[in-house]
């Protein structure tokens, strides 16, 4: 009875959970040398296969301009506005944040303590969208499973407006 018992809690306990899962994105913002350079508005947000919305997961604007005006050209990030921006309050705690600076920003998501802990198992894509002003909009979409089952790796680059966007999960 007690050696059941052991094999059971075992096989319990050793089955990695759907919370316990990460995600990790990285996005490259590139130095570009234009007469005016303006940080990008940058959506992040993870889309079904079928492209339909699933989660927002970080939205980078100009938090500090006067009455909140900042949200004023969050609709030039068109894509992510049409999906499920026009139905957020911005600012919105743990989402939305200043714009970044060029060079390399990383995000990581514990499943437990983020959106992913409510996505279905299936799978999805992270989309990385950037508009600037005076500048070009870029959308760059990277295809992952979730919960994943092994560690992933899956990367690809935007041509102008976004460089190199990875993710990578792990169980």
């Amino acid at each position: 009875m007690r050696m059941r018992y052991s094999v059971a809690m075992t096989a319990v306990l050793g089955v990695p959970s759907v919370w316990a899962a990460d995600l990790t994105v990285k996005v490259e913002i590139p130095r570009l040398t234009v007469a005016e350079y303006h940080r990008p508005y940058t959506a992040i947000w993870i889309e079904k296969a079928d492209q339909s919305f699933a989660a927002n997961l970080a939205v980078w604007y100009d938090l500090k301009m006067k009455n909140n005006e900042g949200t004023k050209w969050l609709k030039d990030i068109r894509q992510w506005w049409r999906k499920s921006g026009r139905e957020l309050q911005m600012p919105v705690d743990g989402l939305s944040g200043a714009t970044r600076a060029p060079g390399e920003q990383t995000l990581t998501f514990s499943g437990a303590k983020s959106p992913l802990d409510k996505l279905p198992a299936g799978d999805y894509q992270v989309v990385v969208e950037a508009a600037r002003e005076v500048g070009g909009r870029e959308l760059v979409r990277v295809p992952f499973t979730w919960p994943p089952k092994a560690p992933q790796s899956n990367k690809a680059k935007g041509e102008h407006e976004l460089g190199a966007v990875s993710i990578d999960t792990k169980p």
